[in-house]
């Protein structure tokens, strides 16, 4: 099997793989023996597998990406198409003690349990909100009433289809992919499950978490991950957070049909990296929609009546929201780096336990690198973790000495209601960085011709 497996990851031997009779399933699981856990190969090749992937000395590839998530996946399969033996480790999706996801699975956040699943819940509340504004336009639609288990059902399948997709793609580029948790030995070495992965480069693209406050009823709480876990429609939902991921998941239970709390630790919402004016129009949307938004406030402890189920959320100050069937907490997330057993790599870590890197992803570790949420690169944005990891395989195996991914105007949608978009410098950076003299601001509110009449 050791043979069958250094085999199939050459260019040319690829090529002649695709075009033999062997089927694509069995194709499937030639490819991915060595994966230790959750693998397709099956009988005695899944066992010899196995045995050889846990030898003495460590399997070796070109390129070792630790996270299946978008950017990593997106590094992996540049890498390959430059003919280098590339792997691939994920955790897969599992979860905590309570319940509590803890990796996303092929895709990583985005697919999982992020952009993908919050547009289609996005475009449920669009309908919702089509149906409020249609009799203004002599269009009666009636009353909308929610399905919200043949929509979350559909939605789940959309995303496994897509999990289908990424792991195809990479079986189709030669990517062997290992699933679970793989911890470091050694700047450039893993294990996992017992089986060791080595490499000439290694980049470390796990990802973040939802954070989690330490106060007394968290476990009765659930975070943006858990959203999608939600097996029912919640009729009163407290949602704690200013951020857009707050905002977002707000406004689509409120436009749903939910009756809303936002409750924030400062004066509004989306108070950090966007316009006054943004702020300004958004902070007065969100209560005209609906949404209650409590301001300057925490939530101190959440407790949970034993007969009906229902939450009380405390506040600091003082005030109770009773009756809730859910709390949301949307307070920031985590880079997953803890379990990486980092100590073993010499790479720095910042404060919030992020690694630091350089403009091209370096982290002064020789042939370690880090990008996305779990590095200091600093924007959380799937389409930027997707380019500088393509970026970054250009570099290393393609000859491009000098690519790298440019951390600068970088466009960002908010899928609030209204939505938002926005890109570069706020006119406070603008004004910051190059003085009040040599900047002017031109300002336009109006109101969309979509709702002339309604």
């Amino acid at each position: 099997s050791l043979k069958i497996r250094r085999a199939i990851h050459s260019p040319t031997t690829r090529l002649c793989f695709r075009r033999s009779p062997v089927p694509l399933p069995m194709a499937r699981r030639i490819l991915r023996l060595g994966a230790p856990i959750g693998a397709l190969a099956t009988g005695a090749l899944a066992g010899a597998s196995r045995k050889a992937s846990s030898a003495a000395a460590p399997e070796h590839f070109d390129f070792l990406v630790i996270g299946g998530g978008s950017g990593g996946v997106a590094s992996a399969r540049r890498a390959a198409m430059y003919g280098k033996r590339v792997a691939i480790i994920e955790r897969g999706p599992d979860r905590d003690q309570h319940g509590q996801r803890r990796g996303g699975g092929y895709g990583g956040t985005c697919v999982n349990v992020g952009c993908v699943p919050k547009k289609l819940m996005y475009t449920a509340a669009a309908h919702f909100e089509a149906a409020e504004t249609a009799p203004g336009y002599g269009v009666e639609m009636g009353k909308p009433r929610l399905d919200w288990g043949a929509l979350a059902a559909k939605r789940d399948a959309y995303v496994a289809r897509l999990n289908g997709i990424y792991t195809r793609n990479l079986d189709n580029a030669g990517v062997t992919h290992v699933e679970g948790l793989a911890r470091f030995v050694a700047p450039r070495e893993v294990e996992v499950a017992g089986a060791r992965y080595s490499a000439d480069h290694v980049l470390i693209a796990v990802g973040g978490r939802p954070a989690t406050p330490p106060i007394p009823g968290a476990e009765y709480c659930i975070s943006s991950d858990g959203f999608f876990d939600l097996k029912a429609q919640p009729e009163k939902a407290l949602v704690v957070g200013a951020g857009y991921i707050a905002v977002e998941l707000a406004g689509i239970l409120q436009a749903l049909g939910s009756s809303v709390s936002l409750a924030v630790r400062g004066a509004g919402v989306l108070r950090h990296g966007f316009d006054p004016l943004v702020q300004e129009i958004i902070n007065a949307e969100i209560p005209r929609s609906g949404t209650q938004l409590l301001t300057n406030t925490q939530v101190v402890a959440v407790e949970k009546d034993a007969a009906s189920g229902k939450l009380t959320a405390r506040l600091a100050s003082g005030e109770r929201l009773t009756s809730l069937d859910c709390v949301l907490m949307a307070i920031g997330r985590t880079p997953v780096t803890a379990e990486l057993g980092l100590e073993a790599t010499g790479v720095q870590l910042d404060g919030k336990g992020r690694v630091v890197v350089d403009e091209k992803q370096e982290t002064g570790v020789s042939g370690l690198y880090c990008l996305g949420d779990a590095s200091t690169s600093g924007f959380e944005l799937t389409p930027v973790a997707i380019a500088a990891g393509r970026r970054l395989a250009d570099r290393i195996f393609g000859g491009a000495a000098d690519a790298k991914f440019e951390y600068a105007n970088i466009a960002t949608v908010v899928f609030s209601h209204p939505t938002i978009g926005t890109i570069g410098l706020t006119e406070p950076q603008a004004r910051e960085a190059y003085g009040d003299a040599n900047v002017k601001a031109y300002k336009s509110v109006f109101k969309p011709m979509h709702f002339a009449l309604c």
